[in-house]
């Protein structure tokens, strides 16, 4: 990575209620010795600048990553935009004069260790910038630009839970592709199974 990464804040969102997986924190359920949240922050720390965790509740309960915790503004668990939106703010807040946001799932322990760095290097002059992998879009790994607050919290202003796949395509985003021939770098885990799958693949991670 560049110091490009000196005006990005990266955020892991961890905001959801992991219905599929019985609820709780799926982000410290393990995988090969470690909790997902633990590969996430490996992966996710040297490619920004600062790296925040959207996290509801008790945030004692992750006191181990060292992250600043941040919560969503908006109630009612109304999905990842909240998170992006809470991240947006806290940079706007702590980091004005960072331009980028770069997201994470907590659940998608293999995404690329240059991810942030290949959508940079796409971003020309969109505001959003998603990555891509069989044919199949991750809008919840991305870059949001700084200006990207006000929409945010316009959308969640509404109280419905929008479909963020659909609700990114109002902004004409930049799509990266990023290669899946030995495993998806953005498998992610919503059910036990997925776990165990995810255990199996550990070998091929890079």
């Amino acid at each position: 990575m560049t110091d490009d990464k000196q005006s990005i804040t990266g955020v892991i969102l961890a905001g959801g209620l992991a219905k599929r997986m019985g609820g709780g924190d799926k982000c410290l359920l393990p995988l090969g010795g470690k909790t997902l949240l633990q590969r996430s922050i490996e992966r996710a720390q040297p490619q920004v600048s600062e790296l925040i965790l959207n996290a509801n509740g008790n945030s004692l309960r992750f006191a181990r990553s060292r992250l600043p915790v941040i919560a969503d503004l908006f109630e009612g668990f109304p999905g990842p935009l909240a998170g992006i939106h809470a991240a947006l703010t806290f940079m706007d807040e702590r980091n004005p004069n960072n331009e980028w946001l770069a997201s994470f799932a907590c659940d998608t322990p293999f995404f690329p260790r240059d991810m942030v760095q290949q959508l940079l290097a796409a971003s020309g002059d969109t505001r959003l910038v998603v990555a891509r992998s069989k044919d199949r879009v991750h809008p919840i790994f991305a870059l949001w630009h700084a200006s990207m607050l006000s929409k945010v919290e316009q959308r969640l202003q509404k109280g419905d839970t929008p479909r963020l796949q659909e609700w990114i395509e109002d902004f004409k985003p930049v799509y990266v592709d990023f290669p899946a021939a030995a495993y998806d770098p953005f498998f992610n885990i919503n059910t036990p199974q997925d776990l165990y799958s995810a255990e199996a693949q550990l070998p091929q991670v890079q």
